[in-house]
């Protein structure tokens, strides 16, 4: 059939008639019937083929799709089980719900599934119920939520209400990191938030005004007492005004007296609802602002006041008697004592602060030893007691045994109670018997006295009088115990006039007018030559002490040592001028001397011998070294007449240091010392005496060469600041003995250096005059065995120095 079906063209239909033709209509019907089931097979062999391969497609895609769904619920179980959340689903059909997911312990939500449904054993009972609350909601009304809960471990727990289909599902998530820090600060906020509104609730209520500010100081919160204090109608209306309830001086003294953690206390007068009043002030300030509040105190303060005034009045008036005080009340129990009671016992301040009894100060003072000795104490101290039940004052003497009498006075109160009252009669009982000793005492005193007194009265008499009072004026016992006027003393004593106008000035001071006395004190030479140095002391009670002592050896050793100076001032004077004389009679000759040993040593006059030329070099030197001192003695002379002049001029300080050292140049390697100079090359110049200024280098180096040991070194410096030019010379030799060194500046001193030869002693003496001459200073210092060191300070302009120090 399938051959017949493929065939085609003429051939075939000819083959196909030929057959058609021969067959007859029953077969043609089982034919068609055969043909018809087998296309009808071939159809539907097709189809199931077809079928086949539509339904492997739809299998293969269906087993795909299930199993990426599978693995999605793979994943989305393994993401559920995670330690991140903790899933619950309930489906709505009754059954237990689900639950995927796990937290860690440190969340405080528990793993168990029972556990975890019974929200109140893990939440604080405030967060299970507003759980169970907003779950209510979300079964009843589909309503979503997100919230944060507390677990009693203290952390937060995130949990998300949702709807999915008909199942509702809760998600707790544990909050770390940051999420954690702000569910703890919205907690922390929440409660401060509480607390504020607390706080501010119970400060409306109260009387007295509060406020708070911010950072900046602006007023954010007032209360109603704040508002009326400032006249404002409400506090709203005070704080958006931002009216200011402390004065300008309150916020100053706040400022200042405001304690290192920014709190502040103080009572303040300030103006409120227009009366000033006095309020307690505390506030309390940091870096997100402050709080205050203001205690009105105006009464209290006024009672304390009048109170405090009371017994400060009270207690100034019995702290300033000299008798000891105490105050018990009714029951017996110390409640006031003045110091002169403190001092009196010497008992400890907190046990007197503790208002001790009565018996119990007996007691201690008994235990101390303080009051007297009584063989039946308890009766003593009994009969003491019985002052409270008296009705009249009770006087009682204590002797104590450390020697004092007390007079103790208890005087009972109409209400009660008993004031003591110790009265210290030592002195007074002690008192007439010092007072005989002291009389007895001074009388002695004065007898033996060597100097004469007397006193006279007020009205001119003669009160009291020692021996030698009458021993100097020569009055006899008899005389003097008649208790004379003063004009009859004075008519007794006086025998020169001398005599007679010293006691006339002595009567004027005993008997003149008290305002007009005054101390007097003179010398008077009496007629037999003894000398009396007196003097009148006028005397509190209106007399006059007169005394008088002999002086006589005193003065006659004092006119021989005066007599004996003028003879020394003399002699020094004749020294002076016969050296003087001396001095200006050898420079001649001595010049003439110089002059022919030059010529002898000149070879242009004749040859010499060594020998010769030798002698002629110790002529020059000797005679130069004469009259170096002769020239010194004349510069002395000249400075001593006061008619030396200084030819100032600008002086080349560096120039002036090297001429100096050249005119020493031979002396120094004569006796190997080692001369270091120290001038800076830029010290400029001076206004100095060039000549002087270099004679007083020449003398300060030639000293320190002289005093130095062979191969010795001698430092010359010079350094200078704006006004003063210095010059240092220091040696490292023998030094100077410090009984000389006060005596070096003066004329002709030396002293001797083992070895080496004694100046004439006028070097130091020279330079010290040029120096001051020129208006400058010198300092020595040195000691033995270690060297000197001589400073010379000059003014760097001597008419500078002069302007200032006439200014």
């Amino acid at each position: 059939m399938a051959g017949l079906g493929l065939s085609s063209g003429p051939v075939a239909a000819g083959v196909l008639a030929e057959t058609t033709a021969a067959i007859n209509p029953d077969t043609m019907i089982l034919f068609g019937a055969l043909g018809g089931m087998c296309a009808f097979a071939v159809t539907a062999a097709v189809s199931l083929v077809r079928h086949r391969k539509q339904s492997a497609q739809v299998t293969a895609t269906l087993e795909k799709e299930k199993g990426d769904l599978k693995f999605r619920v793979d994943r989305l179980e393994a993401m559920l089980n995670t330690d991140e959340q903790r899933v619950i689903v309930w489906t709505g059909n009754g059954a237990m719900p689900q639950i995927w997911g796990i937290l860690p312990e440190k969340s405080g939500v528990p793993r168990p599934p029972a556990q975890l449904l019974a929200f109140g054993s893990w939440l604080t009972a405030k967060c299970a119920g507003d759980l169970e609350r907003f779950l209510d909601m979300l079964f009843r009304t589909g309503e979503a939520f997100t919230t944060t809960l507390k677990t009693r471990t203290g952390t937060y727990v995130e949990a998300l209400g949702r709807t999915t289909g008909g199942a509702v599902v809760l998600r707790l998530r544990d909050l770390t990191g940051e999420r954690q820090m702000q569910a703890e600060l919205a907690a922390r906020n929440a409660k401060i938030s509480g607390e504020l509104h607390m706080l501010h609730s119970l400060l409306d209520a109260m009387p007295d005004p509060a406020w708070q500010r911010d950072a900046e100081g602006n007023l954010i919160w007032a209360n109603d007492a704040y508002a009326e204090a400032v006249e404002m109608s409400d506090a709203e209306s005070a704080v958006k005004e931002g009216a200011t309830f402390l004065d300008a001086a309150a916020r100053t003294a706040m400022a200042v007296q405001r304690t290192e953690d920014g709190c502040f206390n103080a009572r303040i007068p300030i103006v409120a609802s227009g009366e000033r009043r006095v309020f307690e002030i505390t506030d309390v300030n940091a870096n997100v602002g402050g709080a205050g509040i203001a205690v009105d105190i105006s009464e209290l303060e006024q009672a304390k006041k009048e109170l405090g005034r009371a017994e400060e009045f009270h207690g100034r008036t019995l702290d300033q008697l000299a008798a000891a005080v105490a105050i018990y009340s009714s029951d017996r129990k110390l409640q006031f004592y003045n110091a002169a009671f403190r001092q009196l016992w010497d008992l400890d301040a907190t046990f007197l602060e503790g208002h001790p009894e009565d018996g119990a100060v007996l007691d201690a003072l008994r235990a101390a030893r303080k009051i007297p000795e009584q063989a039946d104490y308890r009766g003593w101290r009994k009969k003491m007691m019985e002052s409270y039940q008296s009705l009249e004052a009770r006087e009682n003497w204590w002797h104590l045994p450390d020697g004092r009498t007390l007079r103790v006075i208890a005087n009972p109160h109409p209400q009660g109670g008993v004031t003591y009252i110790y009265e210290n009669v030592t002195e007074q009982l002690d008192l007439e018997s010092r007072y005989n000793a002291l009389t007895r005492v001074q009388g002695e005193t004065l007898d033996n006295l060597s100097e004469a007194v007397a006193v006279f009265g007020s009205d001119g008499r003669l009160r009291l009088w020692n021996p030698a009072f009458g021993r100097i004026w020569d009055l006899e016992e008899d005389q003097l115990s008649e208790l004379p006027h003063v004009k009859q003393v004075v008519s007794a004593c006086t025998l020169s006039d001398t005599e007679e106008e010293a006691w006339e000035l002595l009567a004027g001071n005993v008997t003149g007018l008290l305002d007009n006395r005054t101390q007097k004190v003179n010398r008077l030479e009496r007629h037999n030559g003894d000398v009396l140095d007196y003097a009148t002391v006028p005397l509190p009670d209106g007399g006059t002490l007169v005394t008088f002592v002999d002086v006589t050896d005193s003065v006659n050793v004092e006119r021989a040592l005066l007599e004996k100076n003028e003879a020394l001032e003399q002699a020094d004077q004749i020294k002076n001028a016969f050296i003087q004389h001396v001095s200006y009679e050898l420079r001649s000759p001595l010049t003439n001397i110089i002059g022919f040993a030059q010529l002898l040593a000149d070879p242009k006059f004749g040859e010499l011998s060594e020998k010769q030329g030798e002698y002629a070099e110790y002529i020059q030197s000797s005679s130069s070294a004469l009259l170096a001192i002769i020239n010194d003695i004349l510069d002395l002379a000249t400075l001593d007449a006061g008619i030396m002049e200084l030819d100032l001029g600008e002086v080349d300080v560096a120039n002036t240091v090297s001429a100096a050292v050249e005119g020493l140049k031979d002396r120094i390697a004569e006796a190997r010392i080692n001369l270091r100079m120290h001038v800076p090359e830029d010290i400029g110049v001076m206004i100095a005496d060039e000549k002087r200024l270099r004679q007083v280098l020449f003398n300060l180096i030639s000293n320190a060469v002289r005093y130095s040991e062979p191969d010795g070194v001698v430092d010359v410096s010079c350094d200078r600041d704006e006004n003063n030019v210095t010059f240092v010379v220091k040696d490292h030799g023998y030094g100077i003995p410090a009984e000389i060194l006060t005596q070096v500046f003066k004329r002709f001193v030396g002293h001797d250096t083992g070895t080496r030869r004694q100046g004439a002693g006028l070097g130091l003496a020279i330079v010290k005059s040029f120096v001051e001459l020129h208006g400058g200073a010198v300092d020595i210092d040195s000691a033995e065995g270690k060297g000197t060191t001589v400073t010379c300070t000059f003014p760097a302009r001597p008419e500078l120095a002069d302007q200032a120090a006439a200014e």
